[in-house]
């Protein structure tokens, strides 16, 4: 979440005109994030977020993230709910821009997240994959190993900038992750983005995701190292170190619904290591290529070196869960 697109008072009633939700209280910008522009809406009294799609949000992806965010609301899964406009759609055009308003998720992100947290979360993504199995949504992933090398191309003679050793750090990495990456496991719709701020907590249990704007059909081990990356490693960004305690969590409330294959456990090294580059690759293309006069939180790269050295030297998956 982020602001790239500024709105007054007008432009927000102006757009809410297209629905019927009722009169604007108050509204606030959302900086964190760096993919979309976000707004906080009071609207008679009731919470909602104004999503403003820009950068690599195609339009054409809307109506899958739409449709996936709906039906996991009407499957009882905890996500924001897409608001019809009075054309009843869910889409909806604006200055030449699309945007979508959801309901308002209550709760908050946490930032420090016992094993326990890290439990409940395995135990609502294995909930999740479980569900949409029998969805008939299809979204590849535009983000997925193949997609590495020509990121990587495009900021190889800049990255330098950052940290003087990125390229051959980065190149020695994707030539590992190239050669290991599996092509035949359980696979199906994932979020693909479970940061600690896309999970939100109240009063200290589970009350849901948010910000499925990277949703697409992958291995759904690969969220399971999604979510070792963003949720497993303790410490300063220089000196991170990986919890096994949070993992293993993690993976007992996981199996607890969706037990891991042999071969999904036997590869989840190659898939870590592939998602700390997958974050790495586009933090140092986003801190590369900044907005100019955008109100937003660039995300820093270099967390994610520390994360590539632990995956390059663990040996299996018991490294990570025992």
């Amino acid at each position: 979440m982020a602001v790239y697109t500024k709105f007054n008072q007008d432009k927000i009633e102006e757009i809410l005109s297209n629905y019927n939700l009722g009169k604007l209280n108050s509204f606030k910008g959302i900086e964190e994030g760096i993919e979309n522009t976000n707004y906080f809406l009071s609207v008679d009294k009731k919470k909602f977020i104004l999503t403003i799609y820009e950068k690599r949000v195609k339009s054409e992806d809307l109506p899958f993230f739409s449709k996936l965010m709906s039906s996991l609301n009407k499957a009882n899964f905890k996500c924001p709910a897409p608001i019809a406009n009075n054309k009843n759609s869910t889409i909806t055009d604006f200055e030449e821009k699309k945007l979508m308003i959801v309901s308002f998720l209550e709760g908050k992100a946490k930032q420090n997240l016992s094993p326990n947290n890290c439990k409940s979360i395995g135990i609502e993504i294995a909930k999740m994959h479980e569900i949409t199995k029998d969805f008939k949504l299809k979204r590849q992933n535009d983000l997925s190993v193949k997609s590495w090398r020509n990121l990587f191309d495009s900021v190889k003679n800049k990255c330098t900038k950052i940290h003087k050793d990125l390229p051959k750090l980065i190149g020695e990495n994707l030539n590992d992750v190239e050669k290991n990456w599996p092509n035949n496991l359980p696979k199906g719709i994932i979020h693909a983005d479970l940061f600690k701020d896309n999970i939100f907590f109240n009063k200290n249990e589970f009350s849901g995701l948010i910000d499925f704007y990277f949703s697409c059909e992958d291995f759904y081990a690969f969220e399971i190292a999604i979510c070792f990356n963003a949720l497993c490693f303790d410490g300063m960004p220089k000196n991170l170190s990986f919890n096994v305690t949070k993992a293993k969590n993690f993976i007992d409330g996981y199996g607890s619904v969706r037990k891991l294959t042999d071969e999904e456990k036997k590869n989840i090294k190659v898939l870590s290591q592939g998602a700390a580059l997958r974050f790495l690759l586009t933090r140092v293309f986003d801190a590369l290529n900044t907005v100019d006069g955008a109100i937003v939180k660039v995300k820093d790269p270099m967390e994610y070196l520390k994360r590539l050295e632990f995956h390059k030297n663990a040996k299996n998956f018991e490294d990570y869960f025992f």
